[in-house]
This record gives C-alpha cells, sequence and structure tokens, in this order.
C-alpha cells in the first residue's frame, strides 16, 4: 500500500469550491482566456459537452441570485482569478456584480453545445479582442486546463498527450481492501487534514439557518408536521444537516463547500452524514477521522471508474461512502463495511443525474436515508447477495458493475436527459 501516494490523491480531489463545480469551471475556463488574452473582451464563446451544459442549466451562480451559464461567464470576465481554482469567483462584490449583468445584457456572450468531444467532462472558451483571440480548454477533471493558445501561439498542450483522461494520480492502484486498510492504519497524524471538510461542509450547513434556500429540503425534515410523522431521531438530523448544506450550494449562496471528485454534493454527502452520526453518538475523535478517510476515498475509488460526469447521480455514490463511514463507526468490520457497500448497490444504483439544480437537495437526502439503511442492514449482517441484481460475490467486482452501467450502460439515458432539459416547454411561474 502506496500511503503517500494514497494521501496525495486525497489531498487532490479534496478540495474547496464556491457555487456548483460545472457553471464555476466554465467561469475558470473563461478566466484563463480572459487572462492571457491581455486586451478588452469583446465576445466569448463557449463549447461545452453534454454533461457540463446539463449540470449548468438550472442552478444558482454564488453571490448573484442569477441561475445558469450566463452570469457565471460574465463573473469570469470581469472577476475571475485562475490561480483561485475551482474558488475562481471568490472576490465576487456587489460593483462587479453589476458589471457582469452588464455583460450579460450586451449579448457578447453565446453557449454552444459540442457534440464530438474527447471527455463528457469537456469546456471550451474563446474570448475575443478586438486584436488578439485566445482559445482554452479544461477537459477530464473540473480545474485541468489541457490547451492554452493565443492569436494560434499554443501555450500549453496536453491534449495530444491524452492524459486528460486519467488525470493526476490516476496511477495509484485503489480496491477495498487498499481502502480499508489505508484508513484503519495509517498513521492518525497524517489523516487530520480530512477534518477541514468536516468544519467547512458543517458551516455550509449553519448557513441555512439564515433563511430559505432552493426547497427548503432541511427544513421539511426538521418541521413539527414531518417529526410527527417520522420522529426526531438521529437518522432524520443526519438527514436534515446533510440536506440542509446542499439547499444553501444549490441556492448559489456565497459559501464554500469541500468538494469530492469534482463535486460539492459529493463532498457533502460523503462527509455530514459521518460526522453527524460521530456527534450524535458520541464517537471518539480518531474514528471520526478514520470514517471519513474510509467515505471519501471509497468515493473517490468508485469515480474513478464511473468518471467525473454520468448519467448516474454522483450523490448515490457518495452515499455508498457515508454507508461504509457510518458502518465503520457502528463498530463493523471489514466483512460488514463491504456488506454496506453491497446493500447501497442494491439500492440505489440506477439514480438519473438530470443536472445540478435545488432539487439535488432532495436526492441527497434519499442517499443519505439509503446509506444509513445500509449500515443498519449491513450491521445485522444482511447484504444483497450475488443471486441478486448486479451484485457479485466480490465487493469491487459489484463497484465494477454499478460504475459499467453508469458509465457505459446509461449514455443513451444521458442523451435522452438533456435532449428533455433543452427542449421541453415550462411556466415560467412554477
Amino acid at each position: 500500500m502506496n500511503t503517500r501516494s494514497i494521501l496525495a490523491l486525497i489531498k487532490r480531489e479534496v478540495v474547496p469550491a464556491i457555487g456548483c463545480t460545472e457553471p464555476v469551471a466554465v467561469a475558470l475556463a473563461v478566466t484563463k482566456a480572459r487572462e492571457v488574452l491581455r486586451e478588452k473582451v469583446v465576445k466569448v464563446e463557449v463549447f461545452l459537452s453534454r454533461n457540463i451544459l446539463k449540470n449548468s442549466m438550472g442552478v444558482g451562480i454564488p453571490g448573484t441570485g442569477m441561475i445558469g451559464l450566463p452570469i457565471a461567464i460574465a463573473l469570469g470576465i470581469v472577476v475571475g482569478k485562475s490561480d483561485y481554482g475551482l474558488e475562481v469567483l471568490k472576490d465576487l462584490n456587489q460593483e462587479v456584480l453589476a458589471q457582469a449583468k452588464e455583460l450579460v445584457n450586451s449579448s457578447i456572450i453565446s453557449v454552444h453545445l459540442k457534440e464530438e468531444v474527447p471527455d463528457k467532462l469537456y469546456i471550451e472558451a474563446h474570448c475575443c479582442g478586438e486584436t488578439s483571440h485566445a482559445k482554452v480548454i479544461i477537459c477530464g477533471s473540473h480545474n485541468h486546463i489541457v490547451y492554452v493558445e493565443v492569436n494560434e501561439d499554443v501555450l500549453l498542450d496536453e491534449m495530444s498527450k491524452g492524459s486528460f483522461s486519467k488525470g493526476e494520480g490516476e496511477e495509484v492502484a485503489l480496491s477495498f481492501d487498499t481502502i480499508y486498510d489505508f484508513a484503519t492504519e495509517t498513521a492518525l497524524s497524517d489523516l487530520e487534514f480530512i477534518l477541514e471538510a468536516a468544519e467547512l461542509n458543517k458551516a455550509a450547513a449553519k448557513e441555512s439557518l439564515k433563511g430559505p434556500f432552493g426547497h427548503s429540503v432541511s427544513r421539511v425534515i426538521q418541521s413539527s408536521t414531518f417529526q410527527d410523522i417520522m420522529g426526531n431521531s438521529v437518522y432524520n438530523r443526519l438527514v436534515a444537516i446533510t440536506a440542509s448544506a446542499c439547499d444553501v450550494r444549490m441556492a448559489g449562496a456565497m459559501v464554500p463547500v469541500m468538494s469530492n471528485s469534482g463535486s460539492g454534493n459529493q463532498g457533502i454527502t460523503a462527509t455530514l452524514p459521518v460526522v453527524v452520526f460521530a456527534e450524535e453518538m458520541n464517537k471518539p475523535r480518531e474514528q471520526l477521522i478514520r470514517a471519513l478517510a474510509l467515505s471519501n476515498l471509497m468515493v473517490i475509488y468508485i469515480k474513478r471508474g464511473l468518471g467525473r460526469l454520468s448519467g448516474l447521480c454522483g450523490v448515490t455514490v457518495a452515499g455508498i461512502g457515508a454507508s461504509c463511514g457510518m458502518t465503520y463507526l457502528m463498530g463493523g468490520t471489514r466483512a460488514q463495511v463491504a456488506y454496506s457497500v453491497k446493500n447501497m448497490i442494491g439500492n440505489v444504483t440506477g439514480v438519473i443525474c438530470d443536472g445540478a439544480k435545488p432539487s439535488c437537495a432532495l436526492k441527497v437526502s434519499s442517499a443519505v436515508s439509503a446509506a444509513i439503511f445500509s449500515s443498519m442492514m449491513a450491521m445485522d449482517n444482511k447484504v444483497v447477495s450475488a443471486l441478486e441484481g448486479i451484485a457479485d460475490d466480490d465487493v469491487d467486482q459489484t463497484i465494477r458493475n454499478l460504475t459499467d452501467i453508469g458509465s457505459e450502460g446509461m449514455t443513451q439515458t444521458d442523451k435522452m436527459v438533456l435532449d428533455i432539459m433543452i427542449n421541453k416547454k415550462y411556466d415560467s411561474r412554477g
């Protein structure tokens, strides 16, 4: 087990992000193109893969009170700093917001679907000045700039190497046993950094107390009417707190969260159920740290096979990680943690991704609910067997079956979802 390489991998994949990572990644590409252009931008065109477009259409952009790509692109022009990575828009203030709104209204921004792309995560930004043109491509991961060109002078080209398809750290071999051993045996001092994810995502959840956000899923769960039916339990509290961070994020609050594998909602779902369960059940700090490492690394492992973007909802994958973490906190053995993986895959496989939007908080609450239930089943030594569905005796093969369905089997579903989203007619009054 290469402990140092795994630690480096987690630190690359578990990073802060402000706002939904797809439109923020588009803003990052535009920002980089503007920076290398070195003159006033008079026209911007972006060409996006289906999955980037799908996840950017209906989500709130932090600090703007607006949704969608045009305002994210405009902010990339007026305030973005590429050195900030996925926090590219953190210098936003009311003055630059007004400038960005003027750009949106000026019609210099256009967005296009690009069908033939080398990866489902593909962003191509063109910024034009009066005399110059800059082109930037992000591919493979949300902050992975692989191509930069100014006036046909190529400053960076990783596209020809094909490295975008793998990304950094792909050489680290992972399996269920490797992950379990890493989380349970690595020196605690090497793992303590993972508590930063807990603190950042807890702070995002607390932001929900300031007012209604999105569909207010967490407020419904915590309401007296809900509790009259469902009761006030640890189960309900960990679902509500996790959903609250998603409510805030999807509504576009200017609040950072700790992401996992390029997704803030995945980071929230991999982290907060584990944190809340540990706090509610008075688990020792060491157990919490190891449970968070187990959860987050499991998500990274599964997302490798699935791809950063797919037709399968990413928070269900994050729910698998959370279930592993909670099973560990319950005192589960290696076998019982593996049971929780199989129980989750036997339960939530097939939940579609229909874009980033406020109702993602509903899917987060469903994933967390399934996670705690899967853990409880595992602790009772109940597991979905190899005779059932896509489960296999081998937990790693069960995971591969899931990722094959999401990355390959649901390709046509993914296309149909975007077609529906683009072409549907709706009443703007809601």
